[in-house]
């Protein structure tokens, strides 16, 4: 028998002791950027798009992840009363791969959110908030069995690496879900996760008598009785308490159907414009109690889901209203926060679910957002998402294809492919040497050689690149030529470089195969055409060897006073011979190094010449070099003598034929550099040029400024040219004078006043960005001095900065120089501190909009 969904929304959780609070709430943010990692160098290169910020991970830490970690509440007169750490009172998941740049790239950061988990622990029963995500954020049910079972794994084990214990719950990359994914997730000891109500297909109770309790010995379950499923359509599930879903061989796993309409008006509807509104909205997801006085409370739970980017990234100052809810939340007493663990626990499922398979939360229509043009998209609806199918029936079909040579070529180096896959997460987490040991110590054949070694490390990063590649965001959005459409193409470009060099000729000729498939998936840009060109422009391009990492350095060196042994992204360089050779401005560079990779353990020995003739003009030429070949060591030393004469001679024409002769061509320039380093080197080109071109232009202004006034004195609008000269003259020297060692604060006001009297723009989002870095510059210095010995320099500095700034006509973020202010007064003895430089610290802290006497910095502590 099956009943109507009226009853399943109002359906009465299990009773409570009259001591137990009945009403509890638990907020959970998903964090999560895709990987944006370059697959050949490892590390998130410059992205344009995210000025002024590095690269959008960059980006999005300082306007989300890091305010999270230290929220602030303020008082009426917009002042800071309260910091608090978001974490540690939501539930949350981070992407391990943004786990790991947030470790490498924002390590005050990573160290908040670890520290949220601790104390989360402590505030509810011993359930940290953190829970585990599948690793790369696949869409689960899309993956073969062995793909899934082993993001599920490599989840677990990069979570209890970071936060030392095992994780009770895991997400699932857009909440993409059906029963063979869930199984999977039980067996390896995952307690409950989190879906859409949308989800949900239907629900019964439980017998009263016993509870089930979520992996738990089957003999154990209560009985459900019989006949009593609810339909529960259009997301009607009542989501105040967890449902058990059981799976195969008696296992089960817990789930927890977040609200739907409060979770949306979150993401979407303004509600974080209000930390008021968005309590009261909390509170309104509860049953009303029984008027029965016999009748004891029930405990309900008030749970919202969505992307942990909505507090501060898609609603600015987001996470100030998550704080300021929350602590509404704590204070009212009307309810309780806890995290889903705690909860579970007190709290096991009376009832149980069935969910509809193969669903999401981010598709209307299952999960075909992520393989076929099912109407969802991201905005742009004159264009289609037919490209998403050959998208992916191309990495099906380069997964399938390599996964028995990879077995194959297994069979030499390790006992079982797929176990060693499963482990290799251990060695991606820590490349030490004693770690990499263990892992072939454990999985390996055999002792193996080094090119073994290298042989097997390959192997397994081809398996971690075929992981990467189905990366959810690469369906997503609306263009197949998009940052995260080419990202997975990307990590498949590497699996096809890895193929060809492992297998040989079958490996070769799987490039054909898939760019055939690819070229089916159609651009929306003319000028693109389909998914080929867009391997053949943009991934193809990326590709690298160690003679390239070798070139890099090579040109590189030209224009670093110490060239060194630098790391290059994930390569080693070691230098083992370097000579430059001067004629006016051009400049040979020759030399030898040795390439190195740290994750492959490959190396390679090159030799390189580099010509520079001033500015951009470059080439530089860079080939394999055989230290053990007499002859070509001889050879290569000749070629330095040669171009020694012909440097002093100045006869640059035979310089160019001696490099021709030796390397054959002369097959790199600046262009040819990782963009990173290519950026920094054109910096360093352009500083000069556009130093004077600053000059010029501040000049002409200063010599028509009394004029540009007059205008506006009367009225009259200045002339284009003019108007332009002046706008940029103030910028740059309001920009220059920020960033300047010698912080003079009259020079910046005359310059804002200036600026204010002739209606000059100024370009905020710079200007702001750069006084909010300089603050944090001077805050770094001050951190790094003792405040019982120091010269009271640094302090008054940071006092002059801070007043400085706080005058300025536009918002200028001094989050981060704000945390250096509270991390001092937290890990000093201020009671030591003396009477000038304690009363220096209130006015520096006043001064950043905290209000000292009123700031409560930990539970119950007050600031001084």
């Amino acid at each position: 028998m099956v009943k109507s969904s009226t009853s399943a929304r109002n359906a009465k959780p299990q009773s409570l002791s009259a001591v137990e609070p009945a009403r509890f709430v638990c907020i959970h943010g998903h964090f999560y950027q895709p990987p944006r990692e370059n697959p050949w160098l490892e590390t998130v290169e410059v992205q344009d798009s995210a000025a002024p910020y590095h690269d959008w991970n960059d980006r999005i830490t300082a306007e989300c992840y890091a305010p999270n970690g230290a929220s602030r509440i303020n008082n009426h007169h917009n002042e800071i009363i309260r910091i608090m750490n978001n974490y540690a009172r939501m539930s949350f998941n981070f992407g391990p791969t943004l786990l790991s740049w947030l470790h490498d790239k924002a390590p005050r950061t990573y160290r908040m959110i670890l520290d949220a988990d601790r104390y989360s622990a402590q505030r509810y029963g011993g359930h940290g908030s953190a829970i585990a995500q599948v690793y790369n954020h696949i869409i689960m049910p899309l993956a073969n069995q062995r793909d899934a079972r082993t993001q599920i794994r490599w989840g677990i084990a990069d979570f209890e690496h970071r936060f030392g214990r095992r994780p009770e719950g895991m997400w699932l990359a857009e909440t993409a879900a059906n029963r063979s994914v869930l199984d999977l997730m039980a067996q390896e000891g995952i307690r409950f996760t989190i879906l859409s109500p949308s989800q949900c297909s239907s629900v019964r109770r439980l017998t009263p008598e016993k509870p089930a309790a979520t992996n738990s010995d089957p003999k154990d379950d209560a009985q459900p009785e019989e006949d009593t499923w609810i339909w529960t359509p259009n997301a009607t599930v009542d989501p105040t308490h967890p449902y058990l879903v059981r799976l195969e061989e008696g296992r089960s796993i817990a789930v927890f159907f977040y609200d739907g309409p409060t979770s949306r008006a979150i993401a979407f509807e303004g509600l974080l414009n209000s930390g008021d509104d968005f309590a009261s909205r909390l509170f309104g997801v509860f049953h009303p109690e029984s008027p029965d006085p016999d009748e004891p409370p029930t405990a309900q739970l008030s749970h919202v889901a969505t992307d942990g980017e909505s507090y501060g990234h898609h609603h600015k100052h987001g996470e100030m209203a998550l704080s300021y809810a929350m602590h509404c939340i704590e204070e009212g007493r009307q309810a309780r926060l806890t995290n889903y663990g705690e909860f579970l626990a007190k709290f096991p499922p009376a009832w149980e679910a069935e969910i509809i398979e193969n669903t999401s939360w981010s598709c209307s229509h299952g999960i075909e957002r992520w393989r076929s043009n099912c109407g969802c998209n991201s905005g742009n609806t004159s264009w289609n998402q037919r490209w998403r199918a050959p998208l992916r029936s191309a990495l099906d079909g380069l997964r399938d294809a390599v996964t028995p040579l990879s077995e194959q070529l297994s069979q030499k180096f390790f006992k079982n492919l797929w176990a060693a896959r499963d482990a290799y997460i251990h060695v991606i987490l820590d490349r030490s040497p004693t770690v990499v040991g263990h892992f072939f110590e454990q999985h390996a054949t055999h002792l193996l050689s080094s090119r073994e070694r290298v042989t097997a490390l390959e192997l397994m990063e081809l398996q971690r690149h075929a992981q990467l590649m189905y990366t959810s965001c690469g369906w997503f959005f609306d263009e197949i030529s998009g940052i995260e459409t080419v990202q997975v193409i990307a990590y498949a470009g590497r699996v096809l470089q890895l193929a060809a060099r492992l297998f040989g000729a079958p490996g070769e000729a799987l490039e054909a195969q898939f760019l055939a498939i690819l070229a089916e998936a159609k651009s929306n840009l003319p000028e693109i055409g389909d998914g080929a060109e867009v391997y053949r422009r943009y991934v193809s391009t990326m590709r690298i060897g160690l003679e390239q990492v070798g070139a890099h350095y090579a040109i590189s060196s030209i224009f670093r006073t110490q060239p060194g042994d630098p790391e290059l992204f994930c390569y080693d360089v070691h230098r083992e011979a370097y000579e430059v050779f001067q004629s006016g401005r051009g400049r040979v560079a020759t030399g030898r190094a040795l390439v190195y990779s740290r994750i492959t353990g490959e190396t390679e020995q090159v030799c390189f010449a580099v010509l520079h003739l001033g500015d951009q003009n470059l080439s530089a030429a860079v080939k394999r070099y055989a230290p053990d070949d007499t002859a070509e060591v001889a050879a290569f030393l000749a070629f330095i003598q040669d171009i020694g004469t012909a440097i002093r001679r100045a006869n640059l024409p035979e310089v160019i034929r001696l490099i021709d002769r030796f390397f054959g061509s002369t097959a790199y320039s600046l262009t040819s550099l990782f963009s990173d380093e290519q950026h920094r080197i054109l910096n360093i080109i352009l500083n000069e040029t556009i130093s004077e071109t600053e000059n010029s232009l501040r000049k002409i202004y200063e010599d028509h400024a009394s004029l540009l006034h007059f205008l506006t004195e009367t009225g009259m609008a200045a002339p284009p040219a003019l108007a332009s000269v002046a706008q940029f003259a103030i910028n740059a020297s309001l920009r220059r004078a920020i960033e300047a060692d010698l912080f003079e604060p009259t020079q910046i006001e005359n310059l804002l006043q200036r600026a204010q009297s002739d209606h000059v723009p100024l370009d905020t989002q710079l200007l702001g960005y750069t006084a909010g870095q300089r603050m944090k510059r001077v805050m770094v210095r001050l951190e790094a001095i003792d405040a019982h010995t120091a010269d009271p320099g640094a302090l008054d500095d940071a006092l002059t900065i801070a007043n400085t700034i706080r005058k300025m006509p536009f918002e200028v973020n001094i989050w981060q120089a704000q945390n250096i202010w509270n991390d001092l007064l937290r890990r000093s003895d201020s009671e030591g501190w003396s009477t000038g430089w304690r009363e220096g610290f209130k006015q520096l802290g006043d001064a950043m909009h905290i209000s000292v006497n009123e700031l409560v910095v930990e539970e119950g502590v007050s600031a001084f």
